[in-house]
């Protein structure tokens, strides 16, 4: 899925100045995907889709116990994030992970099973949705503390530099965090040395029942960086085009040797910060307007259908292979057993 780098247009996106609730105030040229592109595309977004849509049910069948922060409305910045990227850049996030361990490439049976306790998990059932890492496809984690993993992708941008490996250090984290302290600690000294680091700030609109506009002084989270001299820029989130054209753009900027960067991906979450919360600080118009008009992966279904690279029957089956897949995972998942309890005892740094 990495590397799959498409022709920039000089087009401005369409969904500039939206509104609150919307998308991007101001985005950077859109990429115009090939066939090939636009169907990977459709179906990794969908796949963290379906995979989240299980998830959710599987807690409501009290399967997964503890927190459970889904992805759902989110694809297309992972997936287009990944989709620029190259082998051996590493990705970090924090809570609401598990799409991007799919766009990493993680095995959906070990990310299921994980969620449900059990030892084929990726953390043999004893981390959770939080807690969750795969050093072989260059993701480590999955934070609980809220802007924790913004220092240790730093750190991630610190040994590519040690090692001159070419390597960027793709850390998201969300508008909530973007207001936490060891943020900025991190962008001096990402920018004072040079890190290769991309920052992603996921801006889905609400932190923990609290709209951004209530958490933070200032809501332009793309210039957070400006007192450190770090570029930034506001993306459409919902666009998978705009967000692969801006994070080539933000990608080479720091594989050059130029420091950091920051991009702020305008998103939206339909469902609440976590399966726990009811979601009742903002009204179902505004959720269904998202639905409607932004969706990330009805936009790139309907690009398929008008240009003739899909048909109807197609995408059905693309939906019925992915459901598969979830439904193997969700099954495996169920039918795997509990790690021993001697794995209490591993794994444990004394």
């Amino acid at each position: 899925m990495a590397g799959t780098s498409g022709k920039t247009s000089g087009a401005r996106s369409k969904s500039a100045a939206r509104s609150k609730g919307g998308a991007a105030k101001s985005s950077p040229a859109i990429v115009e995907f090939t066939k090939e592109q636009e169907l990977g595309a459709y179906r990794h977004m969908l796949l963290i889709r379906r995979f989240e849509e299980k998830a959710g049910q599987l807690y409501g069948m009290g399967l997964i116990g503890g927190f459970c922060h889904l992805y759902i409305g989110q694809e297309a910045v992972v997936v287009g994030m990944r989709m620029a990227s190259k082998d051996g850049d590493q990705m970090i996030t924090g809570y609401r992970d598990h799409g991007h361990m799919l766009a990493m490439d993680m095995d959906p049976k070990g990310v299921m099973a994980e969620l449900t306790g059990r030892r084929g998990g990726y953390s043999k059932g004893k981390g959770g949705s939080m807690h969750m890492f795969s050093k072989e496809k260059q993701f480590y984690g999955g934070h609980g503390i809220v802007g924790a993993q913004v220092s240790l992708g730093t750190g991630l941008g610190f040994a590519n530099r040690y090692r001159e490996n070419g390597a960027v250090a793709m850390t998201f984290f969300g508008d909530g965090a973007s207001n936490q302290g060891q943020v900025y600690e991190s962008f001096n000294m990402a920018q004072l040395w040079k890190l290769p680091v991309v920052y992603v700030i996921e801006n889905n609109k609400y932190g923990m029942g609290t709209s951004v506009e209530r958490a933070s002084a200032t809501t332009d989270l793309s210039q957070r960086g400006a007192s450190f001299g770090i570029p930034g820029e506001q993306v459409d989130g919902m666009d998978v085009r705009a967000v692969m054209a801006a994070s080539e753009k933000a990608l080479e900027h720091c594989r050059s040797g130029k420091g950091p960067y920051i991009l702020e991906m305008i998103t939206y979450r339909y469902r609440g910060h976590s399966m726990s919360d009811p979601a009742k600080y903002r009204s179902k118009e505004e959720v269904q307007k998202m639905r409607t008009e932004h969706d990330p992966i009805e936009q790139v279904r309907k690009r398929l259908l008008d240009n003739g690279w899909a048909s109807e029957d197609d995408l059905k089956a693309i939906d019925k292979e992915v459901r598969e897949i979830v439904a193997e995972s969700a099954e495996f998942a169920q039918t795997d057993p509990e790690p021993d309890v001697s794995e209490l005892y591993t794994d444990i740094l004394l």
